[in-house]
């Protein structure tokens, strides 16, 4: 399935129901919580971009080692 298809939902969130998303995540969680559930995302976003970096520069390196030896 793809990603997109999944939070293809989100799109249609006005300001009420994110009030209500906020909410329901502020009672879940707790207001102690939610900063380090934040921080957690963000080191995971983080690791994410950086591997997708690295893979990235990887490919290139193995297109201009190709061309070089060519």
């Amino acid at each position: 399935m793809c990603l997109t298809t999944v939070f293809l939902f989100l799109g249609d969130l006005g300001g009420g129901e994110m009030l209500v998303v906020m909410t329901a995540v502020l009672l879940l969680f707790g207001a102690d919580r939610i900063p380090s559930i934040a921080r957690s995302f963000g080191r995971g976003m983080r690791e994410f971009k950086d591997a997708t970096n690295e893979i990235k520069n990887e490919l290139e390196r193995s297109v201009e080692d190709e061309k070089k030896s060519k």
